[in-house]
């Protein structure tokens, strides 16, 4: 078999102010196997975002066919290839490194070779600051919309493994204050999310959550109860005041209670599944966590006094997930031929939903569309 060599160059990510594009442009030179760039040659490229590092979760793959020029320069952007795993959009580029792995077909078929795998030491910030608003999905094949997140006076700085909160309290003339109680992790903090008035702060295997009470006169705490997860943490999602933390089949919710004055809570209940989370998708009050086929609805009862649950009933399709799109607090996860809807149900007690009635398609699913975008 011909060995391939590729040169790979500087990840650009686009900016603009009215719209952040779901995209960043790469750059490559392909070579053949003698060393001699592949000038004016049809090449196919498949490229994936993995989690974390070199051999971790891929997020997402996409595929390019392409022309060389002279000097065997390929230009794309990824971001706008032909979709075959995951939601580009949905990239939580915040949390955990990210590695660009690349595979080619110099011929322009699909026998592919990997040809290089490596760490965005810079992350493409346009699209972060997107996610703040737009999209942020899966931490992981992690497809995730956070919205309404906006900032109440809340604040955490970290070192290694302590963890002190800063707020603003909203109904005192003495209003900025470092919280009394601090926390300590046994292992390294390896990452944070936040929402609103929530904050959740996690290791290897612990996490602690730090909330503004609105409603208290001293309103910034951290959670007497703390969780510990059974193998390592991969990431958070958050929307509004509900946070949920992942790590390979566990899924835990923590969420502010509006209507209490000991106001953040980790819930009671929490999920296991069957084989390794892939990614999760957020927006408004509703957040689910998907593995290749279960998915499993979180939601914060903004009704209720006790208010964050996992749905009682959760789905299963019959072939992998792909990913999902969300928009003011409907989900919708999708597989190949399979769509499922989730929804919060503002007018009841008991208030997030899977929809009786799923969809399904007599050819593949490639893509979809919300208002949130």
């Amino acid at each position: 078999m011909k060995k391939l060599y590729i040169a790979f160059s500087l990840f650009l990510a686009s900016l603009a102010y009215s719209q952040v594009p779901q995209a960043f442009s790469y750059q490559t030179i392909a070579f053949n196997s003698a060393g001699a760039p592949i000038a004016n040659g049809n090449v196919n490229l498949r490229i994936s975002i993995l989690d974390n590092s070199a051999t971790g979760t891929v997020l997402y793959t996409e595929t390019h066919t392409k022309t060389t020029n002279s000097k065997g320069l390929v230009n794309l952007n990824i971001g706008q290839g032909t979709v075959t795993t995951g939601n580009f959009g949905g990239i939580n580029w915040g949390t955990n490194p990210k590695f660009v792995k690349v595979e080619m077909d110099p011929a322009g078929g699909s026998n592919y070779t990997n040809v290089g795998v490596n760490q965005l030491m810079s992350v493409p910030y346009a699209l972060v600051a997107g996610n703040i608003s737009t999209q942020q999905n899966i931490n992981n094949v992690v497809v995730s919309n956070n919205k309404n997140n906006f900032g109440n006076g809340c604040i955490v700085v970290y070192s290694d493994t302590e963890a002190k909160g800063y707020y603003l309290n909203p109904n005192g003339t003495n209003s900025g204050y470092w919280s009394g109680t601090n926390v300590t992790f046994s292992s390294p903090i390896k990452g944070t999310v936040a929402s609103n008035n929530t904050i959740v702060v996690y290791s290897d295997t612990e996490a602690k959550g730090y909330y503004l009470n609105p409603n208290g006169t001293n309103s910034g705490y951290w959670s007497g109860t703390n969780v510990n997860f059974s193998s390592p943490i991969k990431g958070a999602i958050a929307s509004n005041n509900t946070v949920v933390v992942y790590s390979d089949t566990e899924a835990k919710g923590y969420y502010l209670n509006p209507n209490t004055t000991n106001s953040g809570y980790w819930s009671g209940t929490n999920v296991t599944f069957s084989s390794s989370i892939k990614g999760a998708i957020a927006s408004n009050n509703t957040i689910v966590v998907y593995s290749d086929t279960e998915a499993k609805g979180y939601y914060l009862n903004p009704n209720g006094t006790n208010s964050g649950y996992w749905s009682g009933t959760n789905v299963t399709f019959s072939s992998p997930i792909k990913g999902g799109f969300s928009s003011g607090g409907s989900i919708v996860i999708y597989s190949d031929t399979e769509a499922k809807g989730y929804y919060l149900n503002s007018n009841t007690t008991n208030s997030g939903y899977w929809s009786g009635t799923n969809v399904t398609f007599s050819s593949p699913i490639k893509g979809g569309i919300s208002t949130a975008q």
